[in-house]
């Protein structure tokens, strides 16, 4: 799309989780490789990030982590690389920080395998990348309107502010109008007063750049869809159809 800045074109996906919500289907196969309309989540994501100008994907593994990697291996679109988690699970901040040697220091997409989306107008990663300023912004979230997806409940979301910074909030009352769909763009030093091994969540971190003003969200004109457990697997493959 002409006109937008060239973006990222290294991502971190975050593909070595267990998946248990996902059960039976993972008692056989990592999350990442379960088929959605014919077509295994990791590669849709990695479909999207193709699409918006990524040549290089870092992935973790885990779970199945040799189903994985013979996986990967067919991709010939983009460089894809594997980010080794067979020792112990990561979580998010531990699992970006671990890839910290592959990732270079650009800033990158940052994308969960669970996530697809029916785009209604902009590409949801063409948002993000035209909604990206790295003078102002640290960490920036795909966002969803809350009501315009599936696969998604609860009270946990963001409040965003007429500049577009986050707040991040668990409270029920009142309802946090947007929902993160699992994809964004972040700087990697983003994550340099983190621990530099071992497992850690990118809660706080989200925490600290909210109270520094350089958590920022961007919101896509997509239907979201969150495949999280069977009943949402067959709900998207509908959708999908």
């Amino acid at each position: 799309m002409s006109g937008l800045p060239p973006g990222p074109t290294t991502a971190m996906v975050l593909a070595a989780g267990l998946g248990t919500r996902m059960r039976p289907l993972t008692d056989v196969m990592p999350k990442a490789l379960v088929p959605v309309a014919g077509r295994a989540l990791i590669d849709r994501v990695l479909d999207e990030l193709v699409a918006a100008g990524v040549t290089r994907a870092v992935v973790n593994v885990h779970h199945f982590a040799d189903q994985m990697e013979r996986h990967l291996a067919q991709r010939t679109d983009l460089e894809v690389l594997v980010s080794d988690e067979r020792a112990e699970l990561l979580d998010s901040g531990g699992g970006i920080q671990h890839a910290r040697d592959k990732l270079g220091d650009a800033p990158i997409f940052v994308a969960n395998i669970d996530s697809l989306w029916i785009a209604k107008g902009e590409p949801p990663l063409q948002t993000l990348k035209r909604a990206w300023d790295p003078a102002r912004m640290d960490i920036l979230l795909l966002l969803v309107k809350r009501g315009n997806g599936i696969g998604f409940e609860g009270p946990n979301g963001f409040f965003m502010d007429g500049e577009g910074r986050l707040t991040h909030s668990i409270q029920p009352e009142p309802p946090t109008p947007f929902a993160n769909v699992g994809f964004g763009i972040m700087k990697p030093q983003a994550l340099d007063d983190s621990p530099r091994t071992g497992p850690f969540s990118v809660l706080p971190v989200w925490r600290r750049l909210q109270a520094e003003g350089r958590l920022h969200g961007a919101v896509m004109d997509a239907f979201w869809m969150h495949v999280g457990d069977p009943a949402a697997r067959e709900a998207a493959e509908l959708r999908l159809g």
